[in-house]
């Protein structure tokens, strides 16, 4: 049996819209894309942290994306000659979920996930050894919390308050938590790994 991780950068508020860049995703008017390079944090702080998870699930069976998330990082990261990032994402297994687009998918590695979204991953992480891993991707992220399939949040939680901007966590999320560990960073990026407390009554 898989593990699914979720790897996001999210504001106090919750927000997880476009932290990479100005242009990452500007849906709804958003203009505060790029805002996790306000809390840069030095060395390699956040890649040691999803490092670790994947590795402490028995490494990366591969990545889940929706189809917005899996276009815009694929895209950009293969435009960055000098990043090691963009040959690992190819190299990957990639799951993607997505009712537009059609097989074969543009990047190499690449699976389209058919039908219920839920079901399909879930026959997925049952099939799977490792770290099923997802960044951004927040319409997969709601259908996978709604379906209780998210076995652990890595979160980098950034010193910064937007007040607008599509949110990590739908208004329908009624969840509880349990802090697993954390570190913060010189920055004052808070690196928080959290499971579901699923031994816990919300109602109680």
């Amino acid at each position: 049996m898989g593990r699914i991780v979720v790897m996001n950068h999210v504001t106090l508020d919750g927000v997880m819209q476009g932290p990479g860049r100005p242009d990452e995703d500007t849906r709804g008017g958003f203009i505060h894309g790029g805002w996790a390079s306000r809390s840069a944090t030095p060395g390699d702080a956040e890649a040691n942290a999803m490092g670790e998870r994947m590795a402490a699930g028995g490494g990366l069976a591969g990545w889940l994306f929706g189809r917005r998330t899996y276009e815009d990082l694929l895209s950009y990261w293969n435009q960055q000659p000098n990043s090691p990032f963009g040959p690992l994402l190819n190299k990957a297994s990639k799951y993607v979920a997505s009712t537009t687009l059609t097989e074969p998918l543009p990047w190499p590695n690449s699976t389209l996930l058919r039908g219920d979204v839920a079901v399909a991953v879930g026959r997925l992480k049952a099939e799977s050894d490792g770290v099923l891993a997802i960044m951004g991707s927040g319409e997969l992220l709601a259908a996978l919390m709604a379906a209780d399939l998210v076995d652990e949040y890595l979160l980098m939680i950034h010193p910064l308050v937007l007040g607008t901007g599509r949110r990590l966590f739908p208004e329908t999320a009624y969840l509880a938590l349990r802090l697993i560990e954390s570190t913060t960073t010189a920055a004052g990026v808070l690196i928080a790994v959290f499971e579901p407390a699923r031994d816990r009554n919300l109602g109680a």
